[in-house]
């Protein structure tokens, strides 16, 4: 959960900085046509938690499900033909964070009344809070009333979802919640960064800013990820592997909202 205690945010490192920097527009579209994901760089001389344990396995699965423009050395899948440019509205984005929220919501809240997933509270990279704020500051800066759920839109059925895994396949769960939470940091903060530049006139939203050092947060939840794993069977971990796919659908129909008129 978000603390109530002042604390500086994160001054990105410049490697960082180039990272988050705007994308070709060609590369950008296929980001966004896609699903947004994308789980760390390239590899360093020194071995990180993503390198080693379970971890790295989720992220091998993940990586192949991106297209070769995404993701050159690693990517698995041919991009998909474009549709034309890829135009983001306000009213479309506006409703990207609030079908987001609900997700974050859900995650953030089984997380917070299940021990079974104790281990992923107070992270840091939680997102609700901040959200809450992006809204608010649409509602004040745009006059923007947050748009209504509906049951059977992504947001909701998303969480509906999660909400059974949560119950009945813990590893499938843990899928949803890595690839969700670690593409937000990566893919997601790229698309955030473009669209801030295209509608917001550059103002970066809470949503992209995280107290403390990202990078730290997303180690010690991969070394979370792969003390978990260690207690699973060959089985549950194959299942788990294979729920990857699973969770770029979901999440990519949530990123189409952008684009929408209203």
């Amino acid at each position: 959960m978000m603390l109530s205690t002042r604390v500086p945010v994160h001054q990105p490192s410049r490697s960082a900085r180039r990272a988050a920097a705007p994308a070709p527009r060609r590369a950008l579209q296929v980001v966004c046509h896609g699903h947004g994901h994308g789980h760390g760089g390239s590899a360093s001389a020194v071995l990180t938690e993503k390198d080693k344990g379970f971890i790295a396995e989720m992220r091998k699965v993940a990586m192949k499900l991106h297209t070769r423009e995404q993701a050159p050395k690693e990517g698995g899948k041919e991009a998909p033909k474009q549709q034309g440019p890829w135009t983001p509205t306000r009213p479309g984005y506006l409703r990207f964070l609030t079908e987001s929220k609900v997700v974050f919501d859900t995650f953030e809240r089984i997380i917070a009344t299940n021990d079974e997933y104790k281990a992923f509270r107070n992270t840091g990279l939680e997102r609700s809070q901040a959200l809450s704020d992006d809204l608010n500051y649409f509602r004040l800066v745009y006059h923007m009333s947050t748009p209504q759920l509906k049951q059977d839109g992504p947001g909701m059925k998303y969480a509906q979802t999660l909400e059974k895994l949560a119950r009945e396949d813990p590893p499938a769960f843990i899928c949803h919640y890595y690839n969700f939470y670690f593409a937000h940091t990566a893919g997601g903060r790229m698309i955030g960064n473009k669209v801030a530049g295209m509608l917001l006139g550059g103002h970066t939203l809470a949503f992209y800013k995280w107290r403390g050092d990202v990078a730290e947060h997303l180690e010690a939840v991969r070394r979370s990820l792969n003390q978990m794993a260690e207690g699973w069977s060959d089985q549950q971990r194959q299942h788990c592997l294979a729920e990857t796919e699973a969770t770029f659908g979901q999440a990519g129909q949530i990123l189409r909202c952008i684009t929408a008129a209203n």
